[in-house]
């Protein structure tokens, strides 16, 4: 569990240390940046969470999901695509995706959550 005074390594997601300019486990640099050295909260350096912003997301579902435009935001484009075709499975795919946002289920093209931060 991370604390205040950790974060998140860009590239392996192990918890190190806040001002650590190299991850221990893998060796790579980390960017540095007065925002998530003193605040955490301002940066996301979860590497498990998208960078997509939630609620875009489900008021494109909840306006446009039948032509799947949230999965061209979300960088789901075949998805997108299939959706933009079959009209979102009439309507039955853009239901299970407000769920999946509702539930903070819902993952983007890299596999990462799309979560209300």
């Amino acid at each position: 569990m991370k604390t205040e005074y950790e974060k998140y390594c860009s590239n392996c997601g192990q918890v190190i240390d806040i001002n650590a300019e190299i991850c221990p486990k893998c060796g790579v640099r980390q960017f540095t940046s007065p925002y998530n050295r003193y605040n955490s909260s301002t940066v996301n350096d979860d590497p498990t969470i998208s960078d997509k912003d939630w609620l875009t997301t489900i008021v494109l579902c909840a306006f446009l999901g039948c032509f799947g435009i949230h999965r061209f935001y979300t960088n789901n484009t075949m998805i997108g695509i299939i959706q933009l075709i079959t009209l979102g499975g009439c309507g039955i795919w853009m239901l299970v995706d407000i769920i999946l946002l509702a539930l903070g289920s819902f993952k983007d093209g890299d596999g990462r959550y799309v979560k209300n931060k």
